[in-house]
């Protein structure tokens, strides 16, 4: 994909993204909370078929030199998979703090001013080899009403797509946008000068440190 090819992929990202983030705003709790129930179900049904383009990933890893303790992050056995599904049901079970007036506090003139707890709109977050980040980072999203676009390692592309295709289906069968969550589908490392370059489609930007 060359250079233009990406600005575009990109541009039709922040876009989407965009449009989706007022839905997921207006979106109440309970389509939200059933977008993540609906995920970690999809999650428990689909081990199988995620082993295969996991498997891609840790060759490609393994052939390209990878230390064993960094293919070991692009893991996704049964067991990290389980867990990325119960962290989706915690979340759906935890009250919904969108809309909670904190700090309330009254002025000399009488008028009583606070604190309400809104989304953020679009954050974009980039982060490296564990491919279970990018459901932690959907769950969080669809949770808090925020649209998102995810650019994960390119050593978990083929993991991270499949993944990403889970949400996404999780999201339409709830009546959300499935536009709420998307993953740059290219390795181009432009795509993140894009992503941190379009502050007209996203509000902030997630950098996640690589974990031990």
């Amino acid at each position: 994909m060359n250079a233009p090819n990406v600005a575009d992929t990109m541009h039709t990202l922040g876009l989407q993204a965009r449009q989706a983030s007022r839905a997921m705003a207006r979106a109440g709790t309970a389509a939200r909370n059933a977008a993540l129930r609906t995920l970690a179900r999809l999650l428990r049904e689909n081990v199988p078929a995620l082993q295969a383009p996991n498997e891609r990933d840790l060759a490609r890893a393994r052939e390209a030199g990878l230390a064993e303790p960094m293919v070991d992050r692009l893991k996704l056995t049964p067991k990290i998979i389980e867990t990325c599904a119960e962290g989706c049901e915690q979340l759906a079970a935890m009250p919904d703090v969108i809309g909670d007036i904190v700090g309330m506090k009254q002025q000399p003139s009488g008028i009583r001013v606070g604190q309400m707890r809104v989304p953020i709109g679009v954050f974009g977050m980039i982060y490296e080899s564990r491919p279970n980040v990018t459901i932690e980072a959907a769950s969080l999203s669809i949770k808090s009403g925020n649209a998102c676009i995810l650019r994960g390692g390119s050593e978990a592309i083929d993991s991270n797509k499949a993944l990403a295709a889970l949400v996404q289906q999780a999201l339409e069968s709830a009546g959300l946008p499935r536009e709420a969550v998307q993953l740059v589908p290219t390795t181009d490392r432009a795509a993140v000068g894009q992503l941190i370059a379009m502050p007209e489609f996203v509000d902030v930007i997630i950098r996640a440190a690589a974990r031990a």
